[in-house]
């Protein structure tokens, strides 16, 4: 049964790749492919669909990931799945016919339907939508663009990721601001504690307050719309840093409550890397200057966000092919098997002695992020020792009081995978406490 659920999925991958010979925003999916899906959508909910590895078993066909070297690193980056790939290396060869022309005159024009595409996957409107590279050039657009004065304040966290702080410090330095540090416990089961301490920090010079949905150093997810509700009480604008929570979290941007929204793409999505999108509400958008200035940088145009010169515009096309596979699976469906996930190891490993996790198993505080430390293991000591034994990656996290390595699985990975990483920490877990037994520890 599996085996020709496979077949079909790969057949309906290359259909999908092979149908549309330029735009990939324009082309849909295959119907016999939205048939099966919706076999399975009637036939179960989305959190019974998060256990069915027949389905599963057929979205990992779609990756070309090692089978060797567990990636357990999806935080950072995502591989894509083969039809993006093959999109972003057709759309390379043919930009090299001709660059210039194919590049400006021919793949250029696609960026508004795939914008059109994005705003759907967002619940926006397009003309809230900018494309770039990254969500740390999304957020510091914002974050250098803003008209902030000396004097002014901004709250920001203590586990707001490095790139967004080094600009907020920037302007700091350079323009006299003040920042308003919220010292978050990890991890966290109360709401209301959480929006507390965020409202504790803010002041009347308050204008902006920072917002991580999903926190990279733990998976913590913060409850973004209390606190923006709280801050916009205020008067005060709210910026959301989405790298790890869209289309991973079930959500649609206004949802949030914000002002202003980055994310990669890479992640999540599973979109090429090197993707990322700017969300700021109609209003605001001639106030913020761009990040890379153009002729009218107080435009109310979203596209003066775009003014990057030269790039590539086969990596940026192939997003469209990304956005098809995500719809295909489904965000709440995607979200249950990604909690689903973490929460199989994560309950395996909880009790054993010597093992501590940062991450909430409970859902509304966390997704598929997580983080694991072994006692008497230095969290780059686990790393390696996960990767040079057990060739699992996964990335050490070493901030405040979260110390291990971050797990953080995608829709490819199976059970099967996870129980890899149960027994490489039973192991490590035993080992280390053999040592500090003996070392009298």
């Amino acid at each position: 049964m599996i085996s020709s659920r496979r077949s079909f999925f790969r057949q309906s991958a290359r259909i999908a790749v092979s149908s549309g010979v330029l735009f990939p925003s324009l082309k849909p999916l295959t119907e016999s492919y939205f048939t099966e899906i919706k076999r399975y959508q009637s036939a179960k909910s989305a959190e019974a669909l998060a256990a069915d590895e027949d389905f599963w078993a057929m979205i990992q066909q779609a990756y070309t990931v090692s089978p060797t070297t567990l990636n357990l690193n999806n935080g950072g980056v995502s591989p894509a799945p083969t039809l993006v790939q093959e999109a972003v290396e057709r759309y390379f060869r043919y930009s090299n016919e001709a660059p210039s022309y194919y590049m400006w005159r021919v793949l250029d024009q696609g960026r508004e339907p795939l914008r059109e595409q994005l705003a759907r996957l967002a619940g926006t409107s397009p003309e809230e939508i900018a494309i770039n590279r990254n969500a740390t050039e999304a957020l510091d657009t914002v974050i250098l663009g803003l008209p902030l004065q000396r004097g002014d304040e901004v709250v920001v966290s203590n586990f707001d990721y490095p790139n967004m702080m080094s600009a907020w410090r920037q302007r700091e330095l350079r323009d006299g601001l003040k920042l308003n540090y919220v010292k978050l416990p990890m991890p966290c089961e109360d709401e209301n504690r959480m929006v507390k301490l965020f409202v504790e920090q803010m002041t009347p010079q308050t204008k902006v307050v920072h917002l991580t949905h999903v926190i990279n150093w733990s998976g913590q997810v913060l409850p973004v719309r209390k606190i923006a509700d709280e801050a916009h009480k205020r008067g005060i604008e709210v910026l959301v840093d989405g790298a790890h929570s869209f289309v991973h979290l079930d959500y649609k941007v206004p949802e949030l409550g914000c002002d202003y929204f980055g994310t990669s793409l890479h992640k999540w999505l599973s979109a090429p890397i090197g993707t990322g999108m700017l969300w700021v509400k109609k209003e605001k958008i001639s106030k913020v200057f761009p990040l890379v200035p153009n002729e009218q940088p107080q435009s109310d145009n979203i596209r003066k966000f775009e003014n990057l010169g030269t790039r590539p515009f086969f990596i940026e096309q192939a997003i469209a092919q990304a956005i098809q596979f995500n719809n295909a699976i489904g965000s709440a469906r995607k979200y249950e098997r990604l909690f689903y996930l973490k929460n199989y190891w994560a309950e395996k490993v909880k009790d054993i002695p010597g093992i501590e996790l940062y991450t909430s198993l409970k859902k509304g505080y966390s997704g598929a992020l997580a983080v694991v430390g072994v006692e008497g293991l230095k969290p780059g000591e686990l790393e390696s020792q996960l990767l040079t034994r057990f060739k699992i990656h996964t990335t050490p996290i070493d901030k405040e009081n979260v110390k291990g390595v971050r797990v953080t699985p995608h829709v490819y990975i199976l059970p099967s995978d996870l129980d890899r990483l149960v027994n490489a920490l039973t192991i490590l877990a035993k080992e280390s406490s053999g040592k500090l037994a003996k070392a009298g520890k």
